[in-house]
């Protein structure tokens, strides 16, 4: 049987699950943001490392069938802001302040585009000339890619008129040349400033996106790899790097976790679950409900409404590489990640700014030998330094006051983000994952008042793990706004002809695939059948989802755990507390744990890929297939 590998990107680590029947082979390793494709390989060696016993890339490769990849790249460019110098060419119809008529909207269009935008009159023909004085006029301005956005029932021909025109003047193959873009191609989607929106999002994706992936793609076939590379997406499928439109990878990581904790729910049995990916950059918050994934029609990247339906995540950035500064007194955690490199100052890369991950390794949580992803030691004397000169000193505080500050602010912004997504019910499980997830989840569940947290047995891969659940397939939007009802026929059969074209370029036959349609009315969304004649003379749009799915069965059942056993620590580990002075708490490893064994905190629970500090008036249970709950209560 032919291997399956998984693979999601963060900021600061890239995870790698090889699924080889029944069994899963896991790699951590540091994400390199000069060089996407070198963290991607250095995964696969690691990878291959934990199955033959050598980094033998080769082998691995001629061994697998797929290669599924999400990356939350892109969802790290939009919270720092750093990507393209994009230009905007609008159509003179649409005022900016249709697209920015708020304080948030306002600051990301400011972020994104800013004062390189012009307006053109596409109301008749677009004239060779008008196209030529709005290029020269961005590209005084310095931008990288210009994206055109046209209005009225005949916007994607007056986009075509533009592209045409430009390309005459401006070769594509001519050095120089500024890439141009149109927001026809993301989408057809009816409504205006949300179709101009989304592809202003994804031009600002694209390019980093682009260069990456097919370079990664091209590694690939410089080993000769037979596997397919899929690239996966938010809406829960995967498809080739040609197919995929970068805003699909927008908290596409997320998105695969989120499938993971669904299978988990629906497996153990939680009616309500807040799940909580905490990586390097960003905290992912989101809520599974009896068995299903909320979704929004038009879902939201940072506070605005695009043409995508997107999974309900709320991405905080709060993380383990969020820089800790100090402001007028008060301490703030993130925005700003420092990313794997230099990375937090206990890296040893050339870091000095102070992050949540320092003031761990300063406290003793975490040890400095035992920290997954990274080749060598920790140093906890930087990570020291790092919390003295950034928050310390300026407060007047010791370095351990400081290091227990810094986690106190992080916990209650973590916590407060978790609540403004969902406030938290009687019966709600709190599900911690991703790298940092566990670490200090039991005081987050604290100050919201939950008091079962579930935490999986591959809690630092779970969203690598959940990409596995991906259908193969596309979605397309029809826009019907402005057509007669004779003329739906016509643009069904492109559509479908499309799908057809981008289905066998994955091997797969349109009639192996299931189709679904739905008619989209303003923010409502109501199943139709493939016959034009029977959709709603009211429909904007047709949503149209072809998917190629297979099933996807757990290897763990939810079975009871076995009879309860107080847990052997394997060790101890000092700590340092708020006063300076040290404490010793008891150490459990995961691996050596069986189910149905149990113990109290204070502890620290210790696996390959996390760490998680049991706080007093908590206790761990071990469950069957090795996922651990952890419940409010002194009694072991």
């Amino acid at each position: 049987m032919l291997k399956e590998i998984c693979i999601d990107n963060g900021g600061t680590l890239t995870d790698v699950c090889v699924f080889d029947g029944a069994d899963v082979f896991a790699a951590k390793t540091l994400t390199t943001p000069f060089d996407l494709s070198q963290c991607f390989f250095d995964g696969l060696a690691k990878a291959a490392r934990g199955l033959y016993g050598e980094d033998d890339v080769e082998r691995l490769l001629r061994e697998t069938a797929t290669i599924r990849y999400s990356t939350t790249q892109g969802t790290n460019a939009l919270v720092e802001r750093k990507g393209p110098r994009l230009g905007l060419v609008l159509d003179a119809a649409v005022p900016r302040a249709t697209l920015a008529p708020d304080g948030a909207r306002a600051a990301l269009f400011d972020a994104l585009v800013g004062t390189r935008c012009v307006a053109l009159d596409v109301a008749g023909e677009v004239g060779e000339e008008a196209v030529i004085a709005a290029a020269n006029v961005l590209a005084e301005q310095g931008v990288s890619r210009i994206l055109v956005c046209c209005a009225g029932p005949d916007y994607v021909a007056r986009e075509q008129e533009f592209v045409a025109h430009y390309e005459n003047r401006f070769p594509p193959h001519n050095l120089g040349t500024v890439p141009v873009a149109v927001a026809h191609e993301t989408g057809g989607d009816a409504e205006v400033p949300r179709r101009i929106w989304t592809a202003l999002l994804n031009a600002f994706l694209h390019p980093p996106m682009e260069r990456f992936l097919f370079n990664a793609q091209k590694r690939l076939r410089n080993y000769r790899s037979p596997a397919a590379f899929r690239i996966y997406r938010n809406d829960g499928g995967a498809a080739k790097v040609a197919k995929t439109i970068a805003i699909r990878t927008y908290s596409s990581g997320p998105r695969g976790g989120l499938e993971a904790v669904r299978a988990t729910a629906l497996r153990r049995g939680f009616g309500h679950v807040i799940a909580v990916d905490v990586g390097g950059t960003t905290s992912d918050v989101s809520t599974v409900a009896a068995g299903a994934v909320p979704a929004e029609l038009r879902g939201r990247v940072e506070g605005v409404a695009t043409s995508l339906e997107l999974p309900r995540i709320e991405s905080l950035g709060i993380g383990g590489g969020s820089i800790v500064r100090v402001a007028e007194g008060i301490v703030h955690v993130g925005p700003e990640s420092v990313g794997a490199a230099p990375g937090p100052a206990c890296f040893g890369l050339g870091g000095t700014r102070a992050t949540i991950t320092d003031a761990c390794v300063a406290r003793g949580l975490i040890d400095p030998d035992s920290f997954s992803g990274i080749e060598r030691p920790l140093d906890r004397a930087r990570a020291e330094a790092a919390v003295a000169n950034e928050i310390g000193t300026p407060l007047g505080l010791a370095t351990p006051a400081a290091a227990h500050l810094i986690c106190e602010r992080w916990i209650a912004s973590l916590a407060a983000g978790i609540r403004a997504h969902e406030p938290p019910r009687r019966d709600t499980v709190l599900m911690a994952f991703g790298g940092a997830g566990p670490l200090a989840i039991c005081e987050v569940a604290a100050a919201l008042g939950i008091r079962r947290v579930f935490v999986p047995k591959l809690a630092a891969l779970f969203s690598a793990y959940g990409v596995r659940y991906a259908h193969l397939g596309q979605d397309y939007e029809l826009t019907l706004a402005g057509l007669a009802p004779a003329a739906r026929e016509a643009v069904l059969t492109a559509a479908l002809a499309t799908a057809a074209r981008d289905l066998a370029g994955e091997g797969v036959a349109i009639a192996d695939c299931a189709i679904t349609a739905r008619a989209i009315t303003g923010d409502a969304a109501v199943d139709v059948p493939l016959e034009p004649a029977s959709w709603p003379a009211a429909a904007e749009s047709i949503q149209l989802r072809v998917s190629a799915g297979r099933p996807v069965s757990d290897a763990t059942p939810g079975t009871a755990a076995a009879a309860a056993e107080a847990a052997t620590p394997c060790g101890e580990r000092t700590v340092v507390t708020r006063d300076g002075s040290l404490e010793r708490i008891p150490i459990y490893r995961h691996a050596a744990l069986a189910p149905g064994m149990r113990a109290a905190g204070p502890a620290v629970l210790q696996s390959d890929y996390f760490l998680c500090h049991l706080v007093a008036g908590w206790r761990f249970t071990v469950l069957d297939g090795g996922d651990l709950l952890l419940e409010a209560g002194d009694e072991a």
